[in-house]
């Protein structure tokens, strides 16, 4: 009897507080923020490898707001604690700083002109990775061009995207780089190569700089995982992370914008990014139709048929599905997120572009979590409407709302969602959670066949499923045992998903000097 009256007391609790969130986020979701509103955030020095003194921005922890701190008992105060807190970093910092022995860059020998392709996130591996084979083969790197030709059809250059002018100072000690091939050069003959995959040094310093003897420009007409993720030298890796995660920055109207973003996301309080790759190019891509009306299922294989750079046509879904090559769907992740324990009152900024299948799509999802929020009602049609015409200009909005989110989760394993893992990692571990799909579709096929039902069994086993899934310290995986080939490279995890050991060691040989 005591034990009911306890749990009567707890329901009401939480009844309160939940209802007390949701009307102070109704209120917030119609209030126009202005710029001079936005409280600043902390700030915290650190001395880059030249010397330079450097600022980052430091994620304060969760904290509850003093009306549920009230609200709530000490042991409902240490649960909700746990649903933010990030997983212990073992002393681990970044250290990108260069060996004593590494040199400025030498004279050059020829001009590098790059041609990069995919979405955001494939674009910016590349982008770095050919500012590694600049090095290797001392060429002078010309801002890379974006792709123009991809699904998306965005027309953005580089300088629209990225902050080009700091991306050329702040690799000055590493690589030269030039806005433009010059005038002299422009009827030159060029070496076109399309790089192979995952090659490295001895690949780059021998046959490619062989063109140096002929050719004054190379281009290569491709940049997506044209380099190694292992296997290369110190030096050239820990160059690879200063130019993803600290000279190749968003131009300052998208970092400004998103900060801004950031901002209103934590006047909510915590909040979850949750990276939703439900839109249609995703599902065409993989195939994936569980969940979708025949009329749907269709559309999406005449998109994947008439899309001549997409080489595989024939995909059985329910076999992708079952492997757990599939994004979650909407509900799915519904489901996962009431299974951790994350009350309906979260803040959830969903990271995505237009979700296939619209508000019906959303539905389940909505009436568990109803504080769905995404840039397209976080700010103004008139703030917005510089990038909306530019999907790569959204995606960067959505990077890096999702890089500074208390607890971000991918419902699927693409460019977006490892470049965003691997930026938390190399920022301290922030906790991301990444769902197990394979195991996860197995439980809610059960759950659609009647035979488990959602409550303390599904919930203890997805807890459990998750607990070594977020995000805490591990060296990067490598190729999966049997794989030959292109598969054992593909199989490997990508070097910008998981920065350690190259760019993160232990606390006692940590370079960084903190304030």
């Amino acid at each position: 009897m005591e034990r009911r009256r306890l749990s009567l007391r707890l329901m009401r609790r939480v009844i309160t507080v939940a209802a007390a969130a949701i009307a102070v986020g109704a209120l917030l979701a119609v209030h126009v923020f202005r710029s001079s509103e936005v409280p600043k955030l902390r700030e915290i020095g650190y001395l880059g490898w030249s010397g330079e003194l450097q600022w980052t921005q430091e994620l304060a922890p969760p904290q509850l707001s003093k009306q549920q701190d009230k609200l709530l008992g000490k042991s409902e105060i240490v649960e909700f604690e746990k649903l933010w807190k990030s997983p212990s970093r073992r002393n681990f910092v970044q250290c990108v700083a260069p060996s004593s022995s590494y040199m400025h860059p030498v004279e050059s020998r020829g001009y590098l002109l790059v041609h990069t392709n995919g979405g955001l996130n494939q674009m910016r591996a590349g982008i770095c990775d050919m500012v590694a084979v600049a090095r290797l083969i001392n060429a002078t790197l010309v801002v890379p061009e974006l792709d123009k030709r991809s699904f998306w059809q965005d027309s953005s250059n580089f300088s629209d995207v990225f902050d080009e002018e700091y991306f050329i100072e702040s690799l000055a000690n590493d690589v030269k780089i030039v806005k433009k091939l010059p005038k002299e050069f422009a009827t030159a003959t060029k070496a076109v190569k399309q790089f192979i995959s995952w090659s490295g040094v001895e690949y780059y310093q021998g046959e490619i700089a062989r063109l140096w003897d002929d050719y004054q420009v190379i281009r290569a007409a491709k940049s997506d995982s044209r380099l190694a993720n292992n296997n290369l030298p110190a030096d050239i890796q820990k160059l690879r992370c200063r130019a993803f995660y600290n000279s190749l920055r968003f131009s300052p109207r998208i970092e400004a914008l998103a900060q801004l973003l950031v901002e209103r996301m934590r006047s909510f309080g915590p909040y979850i990014a949750l990276h939703l790759r439900y839109e249609k190019d995703m599902l065409a891509f993989s195939g994936c139709t569980y969940g979708l009306s025949p009329a749907e299922a269709d559309e999406l294989t005449q998109i994947r048929e008439n899309t001549s750079y997409w080489k595989v046509k024939d995909i059985d879904s329910q076999e992708q599905r079952v492997k757990g090559y599939c994004p979650l769907t909407p509900k799915e992740v519904g489901i996962l997120l009431s299974a951790l324990g994350y009350p309906s009152n979260t803040p959830i900024y969903v990271a995505a572009g237009e979700i296939y299948g619209g508000d019906s799509q959303m539905a389940d999802l909505r009436s568990r979590f109803p504080t769905l929020i995404s840039k397209e009602n976080l700010a103004s049609s008139e703030e917005l409407e510089p990038f909306s015409h530019y999907a790569s200009q959204m995606a960067a909005l959505d990077y890096i709302v999702s890089v500074q989110s208390d607890v971000f989760i991918p419902s699927y394993s693409g460019n977006m969602a490892r470049a965003v893992a691997g930026h938390r990692r190399y920022l301290g571990h922030r906790k991301t959670i990444n769902p197990d799909r394979k195991e996860l579709v197995h439980l809610f096929n059960k759950l659609d066949r009647g035979s488990l039902n959602e409550g303390r069994k599904l919930s203890e086993t997805i807890i459990e499923l998750h607990k070594r899934r977020q995000g805490s310290p591990r060296k990067r995986k490598g190729p999966i045992s049997g794989t030959r080939g292109k598969e054992r490279f593909r199989s490997e995890e990508a070097f910008y998903e998981n920065p350690l050991p190259d760019c993160l060691c232990q606390e006692e040989s940590k370079f960084i000097h903190r304030s």
